[in-house]
């Protein structure tokens, strides 16, 4: 078996007695902050819906023309609905962040995408029929009619065209044809496309109309999203940057095209214990200002000075222009920073053991995590994935760890076999080996794995194979 085994002999720092789960209580807490939020989520729907019919709605049912009138006001109110939802899922709430992590947030706020534009293109569409029957106009004529008549309808056709672009650019196969900064660019037009859909609703809607229930309803969602994202997105990142005044100390090779970033600042204290999550980096150099990077903590802080005062490290890789050119940056350069997110740390955890896994530069983050999570000797299981042993990058580190803390270690290096599905090298594959022989007691463990997508998704796969719960697996995707 490829395998480096250590032990050690460190105490757990935090017990909950023998036999006991220190982290049961914590993970009913999140589960049912998530499952709360997605009742809010779900409910806030329900609840556009049945204000318009508190105020009347429902009487639009009493003629054809007015039937698709009324599912076309349904329609737009569920739309809208759904892409306020959408930004707030965007929005980095610590909230919505610490119940099912930044990539789960993300990935509800894709799969909101194209329902809301499907409702919203019902919307139109209902709504032209519906007052097409009731002035006798076929449903084009309707719409070119609207555009003229009504002064700021054309804003609403303008909103349209900007949400489809953004869902269309969302697609996968659309999305890895631009770089990212192409598709945060065109992102930025939810916005836009927000505040235009806005004005037709004074002209022509109802959502703002004096004395009912839904002008208070919608005026405090819209501006409960604005001020959060106003908030979370724009303020926090400015005093974040001007609090911890981070500065690039040095630059060094940790490997083959990947080097590690060592930076000092100020109240570094408080960024303690984040091992695993995830920072957003802007590294204030001529042509690297407005490129933002997602990167963990390759070590916790240390601090050495009254204010918190003290030094950070990431480690990156060559994977692209804007990663290569940070291998290039001076001392002294200034660091805006935003976060941390994600729940890849001990904040998700719900078992006593723990299984860390990490490929290539995903081993980075494992190392921070391995080197904050609680556990006790005999507790953890490391396993590093590369193809040769220049590719466990930060080794000599996690084996240090390791022998300190009393975790169990195994380097797996080799190529991975072809045509065959699998995240382990060629030999341990062909010998029949799984995760649950680096790991027997997977069940009684929480798995975070971290590195390159379809090598996870094997992790991953194999680990359900061997019965592992949803709730005990953690991989937080850190791209775009």
């Amino acid at each position: 078996m490829n395998t480096s085994t250590q032990t050690a002999q460190q105490p757990l720092a935090r017990r909950a007695g023998a036999g006991g789960n220190p982290f049961a209580a914590q993970h009913r807490r999140r589960m049912f902050r998530g499952d709360l939020l997605t009742v809010i989520a779900w409910s806030s729907v329900a609840a556009a819906i049945a204000l318009w019919l508190a105020d009347g709605g429902a009487s639009g049912f009493s003629t054809p023309g007015g039937t698709f009138t009324a599912l076309g006001i349904v329609a737009g109110l569920a739309g809208m609905d759904l892409v306020l939802l959408m930004l707030l899922l965007a929005a980095r709430l610590p909230i919505i962040d610490g119940a099912v992590g930044h990539d789960r947030a993300l990935e509800f706020h894709r799969k909101l995408g194209k329902p809301a534009l499907y409702l919203l293109l019902a919307h139109g569409v209902l709504l032209a029929v519906g007052y097409g029957m009731a002035d006798g106009l076929d449903p084009v004529s309707e719409a070119v009619s609207l555009w003229v008549q009504v002064p700021d309808m054309w804003l609403a056709y303008i909103s349209i065209l900007l949400f489809i672009a953004v869902v269309v650019t969302s697609l996968v196969a659309v999305r890895r044809r631009f770089p990212y900064e192409f598709w945060y660019a065109v992102h930025l037009l939810t916005y836009a496309a927000v505040l235009t859909a806005i004005p037709h609703q004074f002209s022509v809607g109802g959502l703002f109309a004096e004395g009912t229930w839904q002008r208070w309803y919608w005026l405090a969602v819209c501006i409960g999203t604005g001020a959060a994202l106003a908030h979370y997105r724009v303020l926090e990142p400015i005093v974040a940057t001007v609090r911890h005044q981070l500065t690039v100390s040095r630059v060094v090779s940790a490997g083959h095209g990947v080097v590690s970033i060592e930076m000092t600042g100020r109240h570094l204290d408080e960024l303690a214990g984040s091992g695993g999550r995830f920072f957003i980096w802007r590294f204030l150099a001529p042509g690297q200002w407005w490129h933002p990077h997602p990167f963990s903590l390759s070590a916790e802080p240390v601090t050495f000075g009254a204010d918190g005062g003290g030094r950070l490290r990431i480690t990156v890789r060559n994977l692209g222009r804007g990663s290569a050119a940070l291998a290039r940056l001076r001392p002294g350069t200034r660091v805006a920073v935003e976060g941390p997110y994600g729940l890849f740390s001990s904040a998700s955890r719900s078992r006593r053991k723990v299984v860390l896994i990490g490929a290539g530069i995903g081993i980075t983050p494992i190392r921070a995590l391995l080197e904050n999570t609680p556990f006790a000797p005999g507790e953890a299981t490391v396993i590093l994935r590369g193809h040769n042993q220049s590719g466990l990058y930060l080794g000599d580190e996690i084996l240090d760890l390791c022998q300190r803390r009393g975790a169990t270690l195994f380097h797996l290096t080799g190529r991975r076999p072809r045509g065959v599905s699998t995240w382990l090298p060629e030999s341990e594959s062909r010998a029949g080996y799984r995760l649950a022989s680096y790991a027997p007691d997977l069940a009684g463990s929480d798995i975070y794995v971290c590195g390159p997508d379809a090598w996870a998704r094997n992790v991953l796969d194999d680990a359900r194979q061997a019965g592992v719960r949803e709730e005990q697996l953690h991989y937080e995707r850190f791209d775009w």
